[in-house]
């Protein structure tokens, strides 16, 4: 017999890690997982070959690097990021962010490996 979904608390989850830049898969839906991170400082140059990635900021603020200029983005804010496109997130305070991507995507996306790989994320 199937189950009543349950809500998800962004806040709680959030409250289960301390590490940046390590996005952690708190659903999935159809073949995309939804992953949270906690970031600060500069992330790595990097591009995903095979798929956009959707970032929205839950709190705090991100700037998000190309090649031609820098978006930022606010609390309540996202953005695609289309494939292909080399980008660079930093946030200089900490910020929270939710991400959409395929199941399996690395957030590293094409760049060597590094300290910064977290793999496909781990589910919390």
């Amino acid at each position: 017999m199937p189950h009543c979904p349950q809500p998800i608390s962004l806040d709680k989850k959030f409250a289960e890690f301390g590490e940046f830049w390590s996005p952690k898969i708190v659903a999935q839906m159809n073949d995309y997982h939804l992953k949270i991170a906690k970031v600060k400082g500069d992330f790595i140059w990097h591009r995903h070959e095979e798929t956009d990635e959707v970032f929205y900021v839950v709190s705090g603020e991100l700037n998000i690097d190309f090649r031609v200029g820098v978006v930022a983005l606010r609390a309540g804010e996202m953005i695609v990021v289309p494939k292909g496109i080399e980008h660079r997130p930093r946030a200089s305070e900490e910020c929270r962010i939710l991400l959409i991507e395929p199941a399996g995507t690395v957030n590293t996306g094409d760049a060597a490996e590094t300290h910064l790989d977290a793999g496909e994320g781990e589910w919390i």
